[in-house]
């Protein structure tokens, strides 16, 4: 089970790096060597995040990658939703596909609002929370 996938792993820092260096544009490429990210797979995460609104980017010699969002205003649910779907625990659970166990389960209530609380707490995790946790380290 994995509750948050690599991409969405990236996506956070890649975006928490963004919010820490939000006096300047950064280029991917600091980007990947601070938080050892591979820089093709990184890429690819910035292209969804400018789609996304999450990130704007500036051309040239003094250009590179800035936040366009708050960091307030940027939630983990939203960034591990955007890279991986809703948050699940288990791919049995009628995504997509009519179980023929769904009349008899017994875990399928239980696991669906343990993944709505889960979900619940990823929402109320913003950029700028995972910032002021950092700082009281």
């Amino acid at each position: 089970m994995k509750l948050v996938t690599k991409e969405s792993d990236y996506a956070i820092r890649a975006v928490l790096f963004l919010a820490q260096n939000q006096d300047r544009y950064v280029s991917s490429r600091e980007i990947a060597e601070k938080d050892n990210i591979p820089l093709r797979f990184l890429r690819k995460i910035l292209i969804v995040l400018k789609g996304k609104k999450i990130i704007k980017t500036k051309e040239g010699v003094a250009g590179g990658i800035k936040l366009k969002k708050k960091a307030g205003n940027i939630s983990l649910k939203q960034l591990i939703t955007l890279f991986q779907g809703s948050v699940q625990f288990t791919e049995c659970l009628f995504r997509g596909n009519i179980c023929h166990n769904r009349a008899s389960c017994v875990l399928r209530e239980r696991i669906l609002n343990i993944e709505a609380k889960v979900a619940e707490e990823f929402e109320k995790i913003t950029i700028e929370t995972l910032i002021k946790d950092s700082n009281h380290e």
